[in-house]
């Protein structure tokens, strides 16, 4: 899979309160084209006024639960972007409500092959979240202990079904 070939002229969406992560994000996807927001009311009249391939939302500082339901609603694939909100109840909740991938901010230096993961899965109508845990279950056993499924094993099981 060639993460530049995916997503050379796709439009993405990123929305974070911190201005050096949007600087960061924005040059890191400089092959698509991308809006940016700052604070929750610009993300959402972006997602709500706008087309984008993916968004890349942070969940705290600008209500990425919120952002999220409008994307789902909307039909946007979700990256869900987090750095305090980094634990096991945060990451069910996302994948609960719909996010295609969640991913601490420690790894947002490979956004570009996350985005390109889901939007190659959309296109092959395949599992986005097999690709998610190829990548990153890693990091879970790292942070989480390698029993991090275990709270609830028929729902991780579940993700890797449909």
């Amino acid at each position: 899979m060639d993460p530049e070939k995916i997503l050379k002229g796709k439009r993405i969406l990123i929305v974070d309160d911190e201005e050096d992560v949007l600087d960061f994000l924005t040059e890191l996807l400089e092959i698509c084209k991308v809006d940016r927001a700052s604070t929750f009311e610009e993300g959402k009249n972006l997602l709500e006024s706008n087309y984008y391939h993916a968004a890349v939302l942070d969940i705290m500082g600008v209500q990425g639960y919120e952002l999220l339901e409008i994307a789902i609603k909307r039909e946007i694939p979700a990256l869900m972007l987090t750095a305090h909100a980094l634990s096991q109840d945060n990451m069910k909740k996302s994948f609960e409500k719909g996010a295609s991938y969640y991913v601490p901010k420690d790894e947002m230096g490979k956004v570009d092959v996350f985005l390109a993961d889901i939007l190659d899965a959309i296109d092959k109508k395949k599992n986005v979240f097999v690709k998610w845990y190829e990548r990153l279950s890693g990091f879970c056993d790292r942070r989480f202990g390698p029993n991090w499924k275990d709270d609830d094993p028929d729902f991780w099981n579940s993700l890797m079904k449909y």
